[in-house]
């Protein structure tokens, strides 16, 4: 029973050592609850080789921490698709106010009666200028003010793209980092618990099958720590790209993933999202643009003057000084512009229903992103209040158990496993619910490097 008490005492002290589980209490007893007595541990264990405690390393200079504010306000700087954003913005305010100009008046030279041989030869200077009438160039500009007003949401929902990105991102490292964490904890358990029945083997105080279990135990603990590694890898690399920044992966990032808004009510999210969302912004800006639209396209019918002046000198009147004025204007008799008057209302008739498309879209959109968020803030209560303090018990009552020859090594190992298994789970839950968060806080906009922007 000795033996048995040896093994729960060495992989406690690795439990211990590995520290809190996401700022809870340490998970079981003081390890002297069941470190066996001295004397008693020299005479069973004599082969033993006691691991001596890792040297501590040099201090090294602190770097400064990341921060997702910080890093926000530098992706929203560096992010191409931002600045892609940006100079469609500027580009429409270039059309605004291309819109508004009054066409440029045409100069030329007028020669008339040139084979009279200078009897009644006419050479004039010659100017044009098209007047434009019915108020469509502010009707045409107050089109394109509208293009502008579109542009600029499509800028705003493209910043808080990127937002919810390195939002979404930041936390993936933070748990990613706790992950491994955890999977550490495990491996230095397996490890620990693998070498001290190696050890007891030796001394005829464990059996072959507890041997077989540890090495399994060992080997699926270090696949499932390079997975955390890789993982971790890859969630900075993500963070990386998103705030197009070389970040370094070894400045520690701060915060922490189990801090969450408190709930709120479906009806009141939904309120906030169509009262603040840019996308519903631009879809009623959109609006407005088709009945501008439909304005101008009421002023089409309307005829521009062509007025046209020329000063000549008339060789058939003794090379005085002569002059013409020409002012023409369209007849709309036959074409008043019906079809593009009758497109511009239908236009307008599909602006207004894209924007109760969009407020459905938005609402069924926030009803599934809602019920993860929901479902994964129940999940983490749960473990928080239920499942991490029975897992902890139950470890436990297990290491208690085996010591006293009650149960079995594999109970010992499997009561191990289901206590950091079960922080993993944890640990998904609140993946899932920050990236839900986010997508809430962020107006259920995201993905912003694939976004179309046109």
């Amino acid at each position: 029973m000795l033996w048995r008490t040896s093994i729960a005492g060495s992989l406690l002290v690795a439990a211990i050592a590995s520290g809190d589980v996401l700022g809870q209490t340490p998970l079981g007893p003081a390890p002297s609850e069941f470190t066996p007595h001295a004397s008693q541990l020299r005479a069973r264990t004599a082969s033993v080789r006691f691991i001596e405690p890792e040297s501590i390393a040099p201090p090294q200079p602190m770097l400064e921490p990341l921060e997702l504010e910080l890093l926000q306000q530098q992706a929203i700087t560096s992010n191409p698709s931002v600045a892609r954003a940006e100079a469609l913005v500027q580009a429409a305010c270039g059309r605004m106010l291309q819109a508004g100009l009054k066409p440029n008046p045409h100069a030329g030279y007028l020669g008339s009666q040139l084979g009279s041989g200078g009897q009644a030869e006419q050479h004039g200077l010659m100017v044009t200028q098209d007047i434009i009438r019915g108020g469509k160039l502010r009707l045409s500009q107050s089109v394109m003010q509208q293009e502008w007003v579109m542009a600029q949401q499509r800028l705003a929902a493209q910043q808080q793209r990127v937002m919810t990105d390195v939002r979404v991102k930041y936390y993936e490292v933070l748990i990613a980092q706790q992950r491994l964490n955890r999977t550490n904890d495990l491996s230095r358990l397996a490890s620990d618990a693998l070498k001290t029945v190696n050890q007891l083997f030796e001394a005829k105080e464990a059996a072959k099958v507890d041997i077989l279990q540890a090495k399994l135990e060992a080997q699926q603990t270090e696949l499932s720590l390079i997975a955390a590694r890789n993982r971790l890898a890859a969630a900075w690399r993500e963070l990386t790209a998103v705030c197009n920044l070389p970040l370094d992966e070894s400045r520690p990032i701060v915060g922490r993933p189990d801090e969450v808004l408190p709930l709120v009510s479906f009806e009141e999210t939904k309120a906030r999202l169509l009262s603040t969302s840019p996308e519903v912004a631009e879809a009623m800006a959109n609006i407005e643009r088709a009945r501008w639209a439909v304005a101008r396209a009421e002023a089409e019918p309307i005829g521009d003057l062509n007025v046209q002046g020329v000063v000549m000198q008339d060789n058939g009147i003794g090379g005085k000084t002569d002059g013409i004025v020409q002012v023409t204007m369209p007849l709309p008799i036959y074409n008043r512009n019906q079809g593009g008057i009758l497109a511009a209302q239908r236009e307008l008739t599909a602006a207004t229903y894209a924007l109760e498309q969009l407020e459905v879209r938005l609402s069924q959109q926030l009803a599934g992103v809602y019920e993860r968020y929901s479902t994964a803030r129940e999940s983490v209560d749960r473990y928080q209040k239920d499942l991490l303090p029975a897992a902890a018990e139950s470890l436990d009552l297990s290491r208690a158990g085996y010591g006293a020859g009650e149960f079995s090594f594999l109970s010992l190992l499997t009561a191990q496993r289901t206590l950091v298994q079960t922080n993993l789970a944890y640990l998904e839950s609140l993946q899932e619910l920050q990236t839900a968060a986010a997508e809430i806080d962020g107006l259920l906009l995201s993905s912003s490097l694939t976004q179309d922007l046109q």
